[in-house]
């Protein structure tokens, strides 16, 4: 099975071992502790995952410049974004070298993780202007991804961590939460050694699907990682229980058993383009994938990012050697009038536009809460209509 990144075993942060657990819960009773951002805490969730290997906890303001600048931390690995623990103020814990981190996710803000403190800085404004314009292209406040990152704090809170439980993504996606190392384990009990990863934030209609069958027959794949993110998403998006129920339906009922696996990770969505479709494949890799499909406006929002941004980078900024997780270039998907099928638009030059069945996500969006399924070309039926009861459920 392919290597993690940066090391020859993964290296999760959750402490496993039930009884040391215990005797750091303990501890963190009597430490100073603070409410962290729902950004932290899903990087807490990532670290203990093994999603983020080798890291050992979060950066300080020189690796978070690095990797911003130039996607390198001050010792030399490759990274494609800060892995960071903002604040705003720092109240209760100047001068502490252990301190509780607690979870803003769920009530009474349980602990989530001990933090060794081996630095408190500050981010200028400069800083926060050259990390927001590397990681996301645009400082424009409208982004999400930017609106996020520059409401937390200019306060970085470095230093290793231990993660003491996964929020609330293991209770409430119990069949679906996965940590890296779960991952790797399931793959290696399937006999899997050529995986495919494909990633997600939304319900998979059937290009989507076919798109997953033709990069694993391309690459002459084991097996299928259809790998959803269950955190955080901006107003409007379609929630991961919903979204999951789709994926899972359309698994049953459309794949042989034993070729794909449904599972998700614990993650916010940056909306940062290619450099998060980098840090996608960092992670890929950490979980055992060989390869990753990249498409067509891969994890942006709005238009801020070119339709193929997020492949450019893979070719242009991602040293060789720096990963060894290889990506599926994937273009535009969609069913051909003139073949009866799912085609890439790259691959049937003869064909125009009015040779594909294409709609649009707000008529897909407006057809559904309608109660009215899109056709069966674009959409399973039996997606189709958990999304119909959705999106009418949100009308009432």
């Amino acid at each position: 099975m392919i290597k993690p990144h940066g090391t020859d075993t993964l290296n999760p942060l959750f402490v496993q071992n039930e009884k040391q657990r215990t005797q750091f819960l303990q501890e963190a009773d009597s430490l100073p502790s603070i409410v962290i951002s729902s950004a932290a805490a899903a990087n807490a969730v990532m670290l203990g995952s093994g999603y983020f290997n080798p890291l050992t906890g979060y950066m300080n303001r020189a690796d978070s410049l690095g990797v911003a600048e130039n996607m390198r931390t001050t010792d030399g690995l490759f990274w494609p974004v800060p892995i960071v623990n903002v604040v705003k103020n720092t109240d209760g814990i100047k001068g502490i070298k252990r301190i509780a981190l607690r979870d803003p996710n769920l009530d009474g803000n349980p602990v989530l993780a001990i933090q060794t403190v081996e630095a408190i800085e500050e981010f200028t404004d400069n800083d926060m202007k050259l990390m927001t314009e590397k990681v996301f292209r645009t400082t424009d406040p409208n982004h999400p991804g930017v609106a996020a990152f520059n409401s937390v704090g200019k306060i970085v809170l470095s230093g290793p961590i231990q993660v003491l439980n996964f929020s609330y993504f293991e209770k409430e996606f119990p069949e679906t939460f996965r940590t890296a190392y779960q991952i790797r384990e399931e793959m290696q009990e399937l006999g899997w050694e050529k995986v495919v990863a494909f990633q997600t934030r939304n319900p998979m209609h059937l290009a989507h699907e076919e798109l997953c069958r033709m990069a694993h027959k391309a690459v002459n794949g084991d097996g299928i990682l259809i790998h959803m993110l269950l955190g955080r998403l901006k107003k409007g998006d379609i929630p991961a229980d919903v979204r999951d129920a789709c994926i899972r339906k359309m698994v049953d009922l459309y794949f042989p058993p034993n070729t794909v696996l449904v599972t998700g990770y614990g993650f916010d969505m940056l909306y940062a383009g290619p450099r998060e479709a980098v840090l996608h494949a960092v992670f890929r890799q950490n979980a055992g994938c060989t390869h990753l499909i990249v498409g067509r406006d891969h994890a942006g929002v709005g238009d801020y990012y070119g339709p193929f941004d997020a492949q450019t980078i893979f070719r242009e900024e991602v040293p060789p050697g720096a990963l060894e997780i290889e990506i599926f270039e994937a273009d535009h998907t969609a069913w051909s009038r003139k073949l009866g099928r799912v085609v890439m638009m790259r691959d049937v030059p003869d064909h125009t536009k009015d040779d594909f069945i294409l709609l649009s996500g707000t008529k897909v969006r407006e057809m559904l809460s309608r109660g009215e399924a899109p056709p069966p070309e674009f959409s399973r039926p039996e997606v189709a209509k958990i999304l119909m009861q959705y999106y009418q459920s949100t009308q009432e």
